[in-house]
Protein backbone atom coordinates (compact mmCIF):
# COMPACT_ATOMS: atom_id res chain seq x y z
CA UNK A 1 0.00 0.00 0.00
CA UNK A 2 2.76 2.48 0.99
CA UNK A 3 4.74 1.64 -2.15
CA UNK A 4 1.71 2.31 -4.35
CA UNK A 5 0.94 5.63 -2.63
CA UNK A 6 4.62 6.64 -2.83
CA UNK A 7 4.79 5.83 -6.55
CA UNK A 8 1.54 7.71 -7.34
CA UNK A 9 2.57 10.80 -5.38
CA UNK A 10 6.06 10.94 -6.89
CA UNK A 11 4.49 10.71 -10.36
CA UNK A 12 2.07 13.54 -9.52
CA UNK A 13 4.88 15.71 -8.21
CA UNK A 14 7.06 15.05 -11.26
CA UNK A 15 4.29 16.47 -13.46
CA UNK A 16 4.75 19.91 -11.87
CA UNK A 17 6.73 22.30 -14.04
CA UNK A 18 9.82 24.06 -12.62
CA UNK A 19 7.79 27.29 -12.68
CA UNK A 20 4.97 25.68 -10.65
CA UNK A 21 7.48 24.23 -8.16
CA UNK A 22 9.11 27.65 -7.64
CA UNK A 23 5.79 29.53 -7.39
CA UNK A 24 4.22 27.06 -4.96
CA UNK A 25 7.45 26.82 -2.92
CA UNK A 26 7.57 30.63 -2.62
CA UNK A 27 4.05 30.58 -1.10
CA UNK A 28 5.07 27.77 1.27
CA UNK A 29 8.18 29.74 2.30
CA UNK A 30 6.08 32.83 3.06
CA UNK A 31 3.72 30.79 5.26
CA UNK A 32 6.62 29.04 7.04
CA UNK A 33 8.43 32.31 7.77
CA UNK A 34 5.24 33.78 9.27
CA UNK A 35 4.43 31.12 11.87
CA UNK A 36 5.38 32.16 15.39
CA UNK A 37 7.32 28.95 16.11
CA UNK A 38 9.57 29.65 13.13
CA UNK A 39 10.07 33.30 14.08
CA UNK A 40 11.10 32.22 17.60
CA UNK A 41 13.46 29.44 16.48
CA UNK A 42 17.19 30.01 16.61
CA UNK A 43 18.33 26.71 15.07
CA UNK A 44 16.51 25.05 12.17
CA UNK A 45 17.24 21.78 10.41
CA UNK A 46 16.35 22.06 6.72
CA UNK A 47 16.46 19.34 4.12
CA UNK A 48 18.21 20.50 0.96
CA UNK A 49 15.63 19.94 -1.75
CA UNK A 50 16.29 18.15 -5.01
CA UNK A 51 14.20 17.09 -7.99
CA UNK A 52 10.53 17.99 -7.64
CA UNK A 53 10.53 18.48 -3.85
CA UNK A 54 9.32 21.69 -2.22
CA UNK A 55 12.24 24.00 -3.04
CA UNK A 56 14.13 24.88 0.14
CA UNK A 57 17.23 26.56 -1.33
CA UNK A 58 15.83 30.10 -1.00
CA UNK A 59 14.58 29.36 2.52
CA UNK A 60 18.05 28.21 3.58
CA UNK A 61 19.82 31.17 1.95
CA UNK A 62 17.44 33.67 3.57
CA UNK A 63 17.88 32.12 7.02
CA UNK A 64 21.67 32.23 6.66
CA UNK A 65 21.48 35.88 5.61
CA UNK A 66 19.35 36.63 8.71
CA UNK A 67 21.87 34.88 10.99
CA UNK A 68 19.50 32.05 11.85
CA UNK A 69 21.53 28.90 12.54
CA UNK A 70 20.85 26.50 9.67
CA UNK A 71 21.57 22.80 9.99
CA UNK A 72 21.50 20.41 7.03
CA UNK A 73 21.70 16.61 6.93
CA UNK A 74 24.44 14.42 5.52
CA UNK A 75 23.30 10.92 4.55
CA UNK A 76 25.31 7.99 5.82
CA UNK A 77 24.26 5.20 3.46
CA UNK A 78 25.91 2.39 5.44
CA UNK A 79 23.77 3.00 8.55
CA UNK A 80 20.89 4.81 6.84
CA UNK A 81 21.32 7.65 9.28
CA UNK A 82 21.91 11.39 9.14
CA UNK A 83 24.79 13.49 10.41
CA UNK A 84 23.62 17.02 11.23
CA UNK A 85 25.96 19.83 10.21
CA UNK A 86 25.76 23.58 10.58
CA UNK A 87 25.76 25.44 7.26
CA UNK A 88 27.42 28.85 7.29
CA UNK A 89 27.36 29.51 3.54
CA UNK A 90 25.51 28.10 0.55
CA UNK A 91 28.90 27.78 -1.16
CA UNK A 92 29.90 25.17 1.45
CA UNK A 93 27.66 22.60 -0.28
CA UNK A 94 28.56 20.01 -2.90
CA UNK A 95 26.71 17.07 -4.45
CA UNK A 96 26.67 14.16 -2.02
CA UNK A 97 24.67 10.99 -1.46
CA UNK A 98 21.67 10.43 -3.72
CA UNK A 99 22.66 13.53 -5.73
CA UNK A 100 21.60 15.80 -2.86
CA UNK A 101 23.66 18.83 -1.84
CA UNK A 102 25.57 18.26 1.42
CA UNK A 103 28.35 20.15 3.23
CA UNK A 104 31.84 19.66 1.81
CA UNK A 105 33.98 17.38 3.99
CA UNK A 106 36.12 20.29 5.26
CA UNK A 107 33.01 22.34 6.09
CA UNK A 108 31.23 19.77 8.27
CA UNK A 109 30.48 21.15 11.71
CA UNK A 110 28.38 18.59 13.55
CA UNK A 111 25.65 19.77 15.86
CA UNK A 112 23.72 17.57 18.30
CA UNK A 113 20.03 17.02 17.73
CA UNK A 114 19.10 18.55 21.10
CA UNK A 115 20.28 21.97 19.89
CA UNK A 116 17.64 22.10 17.14
CA UNK A 117 14.31 23.92 17.56
CA UNK A 118 12.57 22.91 14.31
CA UNK A 119 13.08 20.07 11.87
CA UNK A 120 11.80 20.81 8.37
CA UNK A 121 10.76 17.34 7.25
CA UNK A 122 10.64 16.25 3.62
CA UNK A 123 7.92 13.92 2.46
CA UNK A 124 6.52 12.27 -0.61
CA UNK A 125 3.07 12.61 0.93
CA UNK A 126 1.21 13.59 4.09
CA UNK A 127 -2.28 13.21 5.52
CA UNK A 128 -3.97 15.88 7.62
CA UNK A 129 -3.13 13.99 10.83
CA UNK A 130 0.55 14.62 10.13
CA UNK A 131 1.41 11.09 9.03
CA UNK A 132 4.02 11.11 6.29
CA UNK A 133 5.44 8.85 3.67
CA UNK A 134 9.04 9.36 2.66
CA UNK A 135 11.25 7.70 0.09
CA UNK A 136 11.24 4.49 2.13
CA UNK A 137 14.81 4.46 3.36
CA UNK A 138 14.02 5.41 6.99
CA UNK A 139 16.58 8.21 7.44
CA UNK A 140 14.08 10.72 8.85
CA UNK A 141 12.15 8.06 10.80
CA UNK A 142 15.34 7.32 12.77
CA UNK A 143 16.09 11.00 13.26
CA UNK A 144 12.59 11.97 14.41
CA UNK A 145 12.53 9.08 16.90
CA UNK A 146 15.56 10.61 18.67
CA UNK A 147 14.25 14.19 18.62
CA UNK A 148 12.79 15.43 21.90
CA UNK A 149 10.94 18.74 22.32
CA UNK A 150 11.49 19.59 18.67
CA UNK A 151 8.80 20.89 16.31
CA UNK A 152 8.41 18.81 13.13
CA UNK A 153 7.20 20.82 10.13
CA UNK A 154 6.36 19.07 6.88
CA UNK A 155 6.57 21.02 3.63
CA UNK A 156 4.29 19.73 0.92
CA UNK A 157 2.53 20.71 -2.25
CA UNK A 158 -1.25 20.45 -1.96
CA UNK A 159 -1.22 17.56 -4.49
CA UNK A 160 0.80 15.51 -1.98
CA UNK A 161 -1.91 15.62 0.71
CA UNK A 162 -3.95 12.42 0.82
CA UNK A 163 -6.82 11.17 2.98
CA UNK A 164 -4.77 8.66 4.92
CA UNK A 165 -1.18 7.44 5.08
CA UNK A 166 -0.81 3.91 6.47
CA UNK A 167 1.60 3.96 9.41
CA UNK A 168 3.87 1.59 11.30
CA UNK A 169 5.01 1.79 14.92
CA UNK A 170 8.20 3.63 13.92
CA UNK A 171 6.35 6.38 12.01
CA UNK A 172 6.13 9.70 13.82
CA UNK A 173 3.74 12.40 12.61
CA UNK A 174 4.75 15.97 11.92
CA UNK A 175 3.17 18.72 14.04
CA UNK A 176 2.49 21.18 11.22
CA UNK A 177 2.15 20.76 7.45
CA UNK A 178 2.55 23.77 5.20
CA UNK A 179 1.28 23.72 1.62
CA UNK A 180 0.91 26.54 -0.87
CA UNK A 181 -2.78 26.77 0.13
CA UNK A 182 -2.91 26.15 3.88
CA UNK A 183 -1.36 25.54 7.27
CA UNK A 184 -2.41 22.23 8.78
CA UNK A 185 -1.93 21.94 12.54
CA UNK A 186 -1.89 18.23 13.34
CA UNK A 187 -2.92 16.92 16.74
Amino acid sequence: MKKRIRKELIEKRKKLSKKEIFEKSKKIKEKLFEIKEFKQASTILFYVSYGSEVYTHDMIKECISKNVKVIVPISVKKTRSLILSELKSWDDLETGSYGILEPKKDKIKELPLDKIDIIIVPGVGFDTCGCRIGHGKGYYDKLLKKAKKVLFVGLSFEIQIVDEIPTNSYDLPVHIIITEDRLIYCS
